[in-house]
């Protein structure tokens, strides 16, 4: 990883803005971030900025819009290609997550989009298979603007107060975000469990309570 930064950052700036936005666009929109994680991409155009090869305030919207533009592509792949997107044979070894995804998605809709945004498998899967659910555009839209600006900008300022320390903190900051948000994700997993089993349970009794005030008057009736 030292030399791959190294190479970009003896390249003319043109070029090094170019790179990043193309590895943070291409994560969302052809699943790259299965080789290189997206956050690394804007941690290193942050260190690019620190080391006076970029500028902090055109880096920063640029990884914003590549990630949302990414985004955006990777939801109408999986509109159009749909439940095809998911036979894919690349998606084998991933199958457990892929169920993971999709339950989060159905359990959480929109903020599924935003706080999937910082976990490497759900950024790479999660626009995919919002577009293959059906959901609207707009509604991902707004949740996916938020999480592109959310994690561009938070990432790429990473970067530049890390400086020359880039790859450790891509590393750390990916692995304990991820964390959080998968945390998070589990505790609404319960909650949701917790609501639905009190809902059945007084349904229930209601039906229950319905039951027994019908019985008098139909002995009366008899």
């Amino acid at each position: 990883m030292g030399s791959f930064v190294s190479a970009i950052l003896g390249m003319p700036p043109l070029l090094a803005y170019l790179l990043v936005f193309a590895f943070v666009f291409a994560e969302d929109a052809i699943f790259v971030g299965f080789v290189v994680p997206g956050e690394t991409a804007a941690v290193l155009g942050g260190v690019l900025a620190n080391q006076g090869h970029a500028d902090i305030w055109l880096m920063a919207p640029l990884v914003v819009v590549a990630a949302i533009a990414g985004d955006t592509v990777g939801y109408e792949i999986g509109k159009h290609l749909g439940p095809r997107l998911l036979s894919f044979r690349i998606f084998d070894r991933h199958r457990k997550k892929l169920e993971d995804a999709q339950a989060f998605l159905r359990k959480r809709g929109g903020w599924a989009v935003f706080l999937g945004r910082f976990v490497a498998f759900f950024r790479a899967m999660m626009p995919a298979l919002a577009g293959a659910s059906k959901m609207r555009y707009l509604k991902f839209l707004a949740f996916n603007a938020l999480g592109g600006l959310a994690w561009g900008v938070g990432f790429t300022l990473l970067g530049y107060i890390a400086g020359a320390s880039y790859d450790a903190v891509a590393k750390t900051a990916g692995r304990d975000i991820a964390a959080v948000v998968l945390a998070i994700a589990a505790i609404a997993f319960v909650v949701w469990r917790v609501r639905k089993s009190r809902a059945e349970r007084r349904n229930e009794r209601e039906y229950r309570g319905g039951n027994t005030k019908a019985e008098p008057k139909a002995q009366g009736d008899s």
